[in-house]
């Protein structure tokens, strides 16, 4: 079998399954999240935390939850780090500096998982699972607890309200993440992923010496890792690693676990406003991009150029030959066309146009599907976007969903994606023009700059991987991209909330012969149009001096 015919046969086997995935899981979702009743497990959570979970919130207080609830996280998972020195099952491991634990605690809070360490070489059994773990769910959880507020915002109307964040954060945790985690955890021990509390120990010898591995609870962590879309690996390799990602199954099951969420909550949103057509047209929108760039991908990454590419089928630098260009071509463009940020290859050993490609998956804003919970609200931003377009061509006042998309509306859309490209440029710009941040760059001209672009671009949109060669491991990339993740993941959360507490207390308006069929075909190519131009107008200077000016040299 040629690899190209494998790689195609690789992406339709994933579409077959994520469409089998669809409906149950969006449906379960819909009523988890509309359902009155709640668990028992739940009810001491509650209990444990102090919540009333039967009281509404307006935006405002729904985002108090979301901001407090965040910076207690980033403050626990701060201070096991610096603690871990002293903390049992650290396995010898000393404390972690202040700027990289900052680096790190804001990286796993706001779904990001960022990695400027050796996980193997840096974190203990400890800070691995009671906080790394735990925030790979909770991180995730928040994200859909936001889409699902902004959702209901389209659903109500002539109310305030938008449901209750600990009770949304809760039931995404416990009816969601957990149980479909644990299922994908036993799969990937079935098939050879480690899971244990081992500690370090030599393996054979190399060229003289021994080589030590410490084990860890692999096989948990990399579930909920690819589920909730963090992406933060237990090795440095990430999905690479054979303990983490031993056998070609394992690595289409982690892409099918990376998208499953993102894709079935288009389903989730169609159900609870009343018209499962609108959740189709998101969806098409949605893989229709994802579709684009993986065949792009492939193409790139295929195309021999010289004797050794055509003896190895392909760009085979930086990629795992157990994975091929296809696997790791389906894992590099799903990984960064969500907010998943694992690797399975490295992006920087990519052709110059492949690793533009994964950049410029982050750069639409990650949306397609994008996150958990924040694929689909950048997504409904961007819908918002093209309806409003729209009505500047006809000269009618935009609506979506029945709701009218006003001057307040149109601005609080405009400043959500106008915040990580200004995160991302400023950030590179002050890292290229300053004299001690370009001497963490191991290439100089382009493929240097694309590593500083990468990083933040990375950073800013909540993704989490990196070309390989930038050390990121200064006090300059420490501070600047944990704020760059913490600007990225909250401050646009703002205006989404803000936006759905307006859309929520407005009337409904009927359809009329002039309203935009916003669940049609032309409304999906619109928004598709409308994605790229954007991101187009707004970030290829800087992709012209990076990946584009590679690839064409």
């Amino acid at each position: 079998m040629s690899p190209v015919l494998a790689g195609v046969l690789q992406l339709l086997a994933l579409m077959g399954a994520l469409a089998l995935a669809y409906v149950p899981l969006g449906t379960y979702m819909a009523r988890v999240y509309s359902s009155e009743k709640h668990l028992r497990v739940e009810k001491w959570i509650y209990k444990g935390i102090g919540a009333n979970p039967d009281t509404e919130m307006r935006w405002t207080a729904y985002l108090r939850g979301v901001l407090a609830f965040s910076a207690a996280g980033v403050l626990f998972l701060y201070l096991l780090q610096r603690l871990q020195g002293g903390l049992p099952g650290s396995l010898g491991f000393s404390s972690i500096e202040p700027a990289q634990a900052f680096d790190t605690a804001a990286s796993f809070v706001t779904n990001t998982n960022w990695q400027s360490y050796y996980g193997e070489q840096a974190m203990g059994h400890v800070v691995q699972t009671a906080g790394l773990a735990v925030q790979n769910f909770v991180s995730a959880a928040v994200g859909i607890a936001v889409a699902v507020a902004l959702v209901r915002g389209f659903a109500r109307s002539r109310t305030g309200e938008l449901g209750n964040f600990w009770a949304d954060l809760v039931r995404g945790t416990v009816r969601v993440l957990v149980p479909v985690a644990a299922v994908a955890a036993v799969v990937l021990v079935a098939c050879g992923a480690i899971q244990n509390f081992s500690g370090i120990h030599e393996v054979g010898q190399f060229m003289g010496g021994s080589q030590a591995w410490n084990g860890g609870a692999v096989a948990s962590q990399e579930a909920i890792k690819e589920l909730g879309t963090n992406g933060g690996g237990y090795f440095n390799a990430n999905s690479a690693h054979p303990f983490e990602n031993p056998t070609p199954f394992t690595n289409l099951f982690e892409i099918f676990l990376i998208l499953v969420i993102p894709l079935a909550l288009t389903r989730t949103f169609g159900v609870m406003v009343g018209s499962v057509k609108q959740g189709y047209a998101i969806l098409a929108t949605m893989v229709t991009i994802w579709v684009g760039f993986v065949a792009l991908m492939m193409w790139t990454e295929f195309a021999h150029h010289g004797p050794a590419l055509q003896a190895a089928g392909g760009a085979m630098e930086g990629k795992e030959t157990r994975f091929g260009v296809g696997g790791s071509a389906l894992f590099g463009v799903s990984t960064t066309l969500t907010s998943t940020g694992a690797v399975d290859s490295f992006h920087s050993s990519f052709t110059g146009l492949g690793g533009g490609i994964t950049m410029l998956g982050m750069m639409l804003g990650e949306i397609a599907p994008g996150g958990v919970g924040s694929g689909l609200y950048g997504m409904l931003i961007m819908a918002i976007i093209a309806v409003f377009i729209a009505g500047l061509m006809v000269g009618r006042t935009p609506e979506y969903l029945g709701k009218k998309i006003g001057p307040r509306e149109i601005k609080l859309a405009a400043c959500y994606i106008l915040v990580t490209p200004a995160l991302v440029l400023v950030f590179t710009a002050a890292s290229m023009a300053l004299p001690t941040p370009p001497n963490s760059m191991l290439n100089s001209g382009a493929h240097g700059f694309s590593e500083v672009l990468y990083a933040f671009t990375s950073a800013s949109n909540n993704n989490g991987s990196a070309f390989a060669g930038l050390n990121a491991n200064t006090d300059w990339y420490n501070t600047t991209t944990g704020l760059a993740m913490l600007l990225g993941r909250f401050v646009p959360m703002v205006f989404v909330l803000a936006l759905a507490g307006s859309l929520a207390g407005q009337r409904p308006v009927p359809a009329t012969a002039g309203t935009l069929r916003t669940e049609k075909p032309l409304f999906t190519g619109l928004l598709v149009g409308a994605i790229l131009i954007i991101t187009g107008l707004t970030y290829f200077p800087a992709l012209a001096l990076g990946p584009l000016a590679e690839g064409l040299a």
